[in-house]
């Protein structure tokens, strides 16, 4: 994750936080020489993502904060352990502490989602991807915090692969149309997918030089004779709807790729406290 796709996401958070008067509280109430040291703590067992975003928050505010990390992201961390310190002024403290909680709780949240869904399929080899379904503003750091969280990346957005659906097909006329067009536009290099959901239409996709093939919304019968017909010739990849309850069927298809929207899109925040010490 570079600092040029973070800084813009916590400037923006910290102006909407701040408005036109800045932190009313914490200027009423706090001495303006008071210093203070505070650890940042889960409250709850997960994977951690986003300690670099959250200290950039307090550095956003004042370099004279002091951010310790004490974890990394991708570590699991329990319950009360401390994964990161800060010390320097209150009021700055205070002024960056809720969006430097926002992005570690939404991170770490996405990244504990993620190795949910890893976990579940550990053992039989098949990777666990993100969507685009990210939240706006922010897929730089969800797909930041899926790779923490033990997950790969699909692509970043429509530029960086070629990703043909049931509209692409229907208005480039025909599959096997739709992908010879995407090479020619994109040469060898790029990954070029399309998409299926039924095997009458995996049978034409078969003819093309396609990287991969999105088998989409199909029962489980259905994938393992897609995987069968596919024969390694490119990567399966399943999708919709998966769940937790459900990923581990889904896998033992045979699939290479299971990609999960609800990872980024839903995911429940780790709740990640910041406690003063006195």
């Amino acid at each position: 994750m570079r600092l040029s796709d973070i800084a813009p996401v916590v400037l923006r958070s910290l102006a909407e936080d701040l408005g036109r008067v800045g932190d009313v509280t914490s200027r009423a109430v706090v001495p303006e020489d008071a210093s203070a040291f505070g650890n940042l703590r889960p409250r709850a067992p997960g994977v951690v993502a986003g300690l670099e975003a959250a200290g950039l928050a307090f550095e956003a505010v004042d370099e004279g904060v002091e951010y310790e990390l004490l974890r990394s992201d991708g570590d699991r961390v329990g319950r009360g352990e401390v994964v990161a310190s800060v010390e320097g002024p209150a009021r700055s403290i205070l002024i960056a502490e809720r969006t430097a909680l926002n992005l570690l709780g939404r991170m770490s949240g996405v990244a504990t989602a993620t190795a949910s869904f890893v976990d579940a399929v550990s053992d039989l080899g098949t990777e666990i991807s993100d969507t685009r379904k990210t939240m706006p503003g922010l897929r730089a750091l969800d797909k930041h915090a899926v790779a923490a969280g033990g997950g790969v990346n699909h692509r970043m957005g429509l530029h960086d692969a070629v990703i043909i659906k049931d509209n692409h097909i229907a208005a480039a006329g025909g599959a096997l149309r739709a992908v010879e067009a995407a090479r020619r536009a994109v040469g060898p290099d790029m990954m070029v997918a399309v998409e299926v959901d039924r095997l009458d239409q995996l049978e034409e996709v078969l003819d093309t030089d396609a990287d991969r093939v999105l088998l989409d919304n199909m029962g489980l019968d259905a994938l393992r004779e897609a995987v069968n017909l596919v024969e390694g010739r490119m990567v399966t990849e399943a999708s919709g709807g998966v769940t937790l309850d459900t990923v581990r069927s889904v896998a033992e298809t045979g699939v290479d790729v299971i990609s999960v929207g609800w990872i980024t899109h839903s995911p429940p925040q780790l709740d990640i406290g910041l406690d003063f010490v006195s």
